[in-house]
């Protein structure tokens, strides 16, 4: 009896221990090892980035890849943190420096540092521990419409000024990425005895506080307000493809706020290979040429030559990024500026 038994045994425990080897390795069964699941932010699909890159990466490599819309940054983080013990994806698209600290502490992805970030100015480097690669990045500017602002706010005093009172929409930080930028920015601005005077100051000016950049943008679009929470390169974007410099931008003086945007692998990703080959493809010139014309930002490939639409937009003279130093704060910090923040402009 013990021979009779003895071979399904051993056939058993070798089945078992080929598994535990393909899951240490990141492989899939063969059926499923063409396929690459990908969480991002909205606008990275009905903007046209995914359209013209996707397919020449499934060509490249012979796979398929899936995306999976999942609202804005926050949502993209939220979500990652719900399916920590069981991952549904194998990229995340679209997480910033600003919610880097938040996902390094969940553990949510692996590190990776492509040999292609050879080509990447080290200060755009953002994550040290290469969880986070950048492939993007932009700085945060009020966007004004010039058909009811002849003389926009030029400071952060000019902004909290009466007289804007219901003129400015600005997505909510807990899920947008540029809503926390703009805490961020506001606490590298005033620091931490100040910020919380700007935003007292400032709320009768906000008409409303969106969940997504898209919604907020869409409503300055609409009219709803002539000021609006967004990007410096904002402007391209209409001068690009509506041929009019009505929408304009403006970074106040005291300094502005680099945005740098992420993409990093889920951790225990069953498809390793297949996404350190996206990674790398990210980086790639392939790639960027796409991100001014249809992310319209700037891309992390300095070889990539950019759009006369760029070509007189706003830069800071001042950085404030290094007033916080970014890698180096910790959950607790960020979320007491948050929960401050909340105390004054939701509750």
């Amino acid at each position: 009896m013990k021979s009779r038994y003895l071979y399904p045994l051993v056939l058993i425990l070798l089945l078992i221990s080929i598994s535990c080897r393909d899951r240490e390795t990141g492989r899939r069964s063969e059926r499923e090892d063409d396929i690459l699941k990908i969480y991002t932010y909205d606008s990275f699909v009905t903007w046209g980035l995914a359209d013209l890159t996707i397919p020449v990466f499934e060509e490249q490599e012979g796979c398929r890849v899936v995306i999976e819309s999942v609202g804005d940054a926050g949502n993209i983080v939220n979500r990652l943190i719900m399916e920590k013990r069981n991952p549904q994806a194998d990229i995340v698209i679209g997480i910033d420096n600003t919610m880097m600290n938040r996902v390094l502490f969940e553990e949510l992805l692996v590190s990776y540092r492509s040999e292609k970030l050879a080509d990447i100015r080290e200060v755009l480097h953002f994550d040290e521990t290469y969880h986070l690669i950048p492939y993007d990045y932009g700085y945060f500017a009020f966007v004004y419409d010039t058909h009811e602002i002849e003389n926009p706010p030029t400071t952060f005093g000019n902004i909290q000024d009466g007289i804007w009172k219901n003129k400015l929409v600005i997505s909510d930080p807990r899920t947008s990425s540029p809503g926390l930028g703009l805490l961020f920015w506001t606490v590298a601005a005033f620091g931490e005895n100040g910020y919380l005077h700007f935003w007292r100051s400032v709320k009768n000016n906000i008409l409303t506080v969106t969940s997504s950049w898209d919604e907020a943008y869409s409503m300055f679009l609409a009219g709803e307000v002539p000021i609006v929470l967004s990007y410096s390169t904002s402007p391209a974007f209409h001068i690009e493809l509506e041929g009019t410099d009505r929408y304009r931008a403006v970074i106040p003086i005291e300094g502005g706020f680099m945005q740098i945007e992420g993409a990093g692998i889920v951790r225990d990703t069953p498809n390793l290979l297949l996404a350190q080959k996206f990674i790398d493809f990210m980086l790639s010139i392939d790639f960027q040429n796409h991100i001014p014309e249809t992310q319209w930002m700037y891309p992390v490939n300095d070889k990539v030559i950019l759009p006369e639409s760029f070509n007189d937009l706003p830069t800071p003279e001042i950085i404030l990024n290094n007033e916080l130093d970014l890698a180096n704060i910790d959950t607790s910090t960020s979320d007491r500026w948050l929960t401050r923040w909340i105390e004054i402009m939701i509750e």
